[in-house]
């Protein structure tokens, strides 16, 4: 398909279930923009520059797949990129409501732009970025979660607490 798609998120940290989404969209778009939220309100553990930086790392793999920072609405971002598709990820039935409801708000600000839900491979289910910061912060090991360079930032992180 010649569609550009745009996948939000804070990605504080990125996760394999995020790496997981980047790889399916990129097999169905023709680019994917990984749109990496400021955040502010979440009060993230990664600086904007350091998630975009980590999720580069991660998913250089992937040549169609661009990372960029931003603080607009994402209709906006999506539109000054030339995204036409907004991917979402819905990891278990109670994403579903939220993202239902976020889903029908971007077609208010734009019509133009369609919302895709994509669910992860079942392995990834269940792992949020959430978690992950906690089990980090409590030294717990994340290896199987997340990518090498987020695990060794991680625990750089936590290590000077």
């Amino acid at each position: 398909m010649n569609i550009t798609a745009i996948y939000p998120g804070t990605f504080d940290p990125v996760t394999n279930g995020h790496l997981d989404l980047i790889a399916r969209a990129s097999r169905l778009y023709r680019q994917v923009i990984v749109a990496v939220a400021v955040s502010k309100g979440k009060n993230p553990l990664f600086s904007l520059d350091e998630r975009v930086a980590l999720i580069r790392e991660v998913a250089s793999e992937f040549p169609n797949v661009t990372v960029i920072g931003f603080d607009t609405l994402l209709v906006d971002c999506a539109r000054k990129h030339q995204a036409s598709v907004i991917i979402r990820g819905l990891r278990a039935v109670s994403d579903f409501e939220y993202e239902f409801q976020l889903a029908g708000m971007n077609r208010r600000l734009n019509p133009d732009i369609e919302t895709v839900f994509l669910t992860p491979a079942e392995q990834y289910e269940f792992i949020s970025s959430s978690m992950i910061r906690e089990i980090a912060q409590l030294h717990g090991d994340v290896s199987s979660f997340v990518p090498e360079p987020v695990k060794q930032r991680l625990i750089a992180k936590f290590k000077s607490e």
